[in-house]
């Protein structure tokens, strides 16, 4: 395509007293994109003001109303409401590769059914702590077509309209769900070989882990309570996995215990078995941390379970 032809290029960043992190996440956009919009949500660090300072075009969302980062996003996205193009969703903890923004809004160009591209995404301090490590592996997904995205993503506008955005209720999993409504819509996400952007963690302590780990399960119950019906299944799977893990083998293990049965061997090796199954296909490290999370994302399922019963939705929950 010709220089006239090429689409614009938006961003649309989101963040909350990100401090240093957030400047660094600016500059690197601001010499890729025609518009750079951060949406704070509630930063008592100064990060508007900072942002402003820049140039960046700042949007306050409203915090009198439940946050969520679906929400913020979607209040990026409504400033572009007469844009056409694409536009590049970040989180404020993120730096953006310089090269990255060129060559996915090529690939967007040279692949008109694509409505959604990704890259590498990596932790920028992966030796800090063993949790940032786990991050950065979960990071590293297959190259080619995927079902989903995450957080940092080069999308089209067009495509993002005809899904109505983000469903702004998800605490988390919005992406996720949105990319299923898409492909729904015949519209296909794409993971390409390239380095995207550089993320910060700062997860340095197992509280932080199995909060995350618990936001997972949550998400899971939630996405499957939506869209689990065939075929799409989404996250049928990932939530029985949680609940049988992480819920009912550990109520079986304990009653087999308590009383001489035969099934008291099988009990007692189920999870040394487990955990030998995984360290087979990853390693023991993220074999020991993906089965002791399921005990963190049970506990995320039975909460919105609870929270279903009652009529409710929690509060977005935060590990760091």
């Amino acid at each position: 395509m010709t220089k006239q032809s090429a689409p614009r290029i938006n961003a649309v960043v989101i963040g909350r007293n990100e401090g240093p992190r957030l400047l660094t996440c600016l500059a690197s956009l601001a010499p890729q994109v025609s518009r750079l919009i951060y949406v704070d949500s509630g930063s008592t660090d100064g990060s508007p003001e900072a942002a402003r300072a820049l140039g960046v075009e700042l949007v306050d969302l409203d915090m009198t109303r439940p946050f969520t980062a679906a929400r913020a996003r979607n209040a990026g996205l409504q400033r572009l409401h007469q844009e056409d193009g694409f536009v590049q969703f970040v989180d404020g903890d993120c730096e953006v590769d310089a090269g990255w923004i060129p060559l996915a809004a090529q690939f967007l160009q040279q692949h008109p059914k694509v409505a959604v591209v990704c890259g590498r995404r990596r932790e920028r301090f992966p030796a800090a702590s063993l949790y940032n490590q786990l991050c950065d592996t979960e990071w590293d997904t297959p190259i080619g077509e995927a079902k989903a995205c995450g957080g940092d993503a080069l999308m089209r506008l067009e495509a993002l309209r005809a899904v109505k955005g983000y469903r702004a209720d998800l605490i988390a999993g919005e992406e996720p769900e949105m990319c299923l409504r898409l492909r729904q819509k015949g519209w296909k996400i794409w993971r390409i070989e390239a380095e995207m952007t550089l993320h910060d963690a700062q997860m340095t302590r197992f509280g932080q882990w199995w909060k995350r780990s618990r936001r997972a399960g949550y998400a899971f119950a939630q996405g499957a309570a939506l869209h689990g019906a065939p075929p799409e299944r989404h996250w049928v799977s990932e939530t029985r996995r949680a609940l049988i893990w992480g819920g009912v083998l550990p109520l079986f293990v304990l009653l087999s215990m308590l009383v001489i049965t035969p099934w008291m061997g099988l009990a007692a090796a189920i999870y040394p078995l487990q955990l030998l199954r995984l360290t087979a296909r990853m390693g023991l490290r993220p074999a020991w941390f993906s089965l002791l999370g399921k005990f963190a994302e049970c506990t995320g399922v039975l909460e919105f379970g609870w929270n279903q019963l009652r009529g409710r939705n929690r509060k977005i929950i935060e590990y760091k």
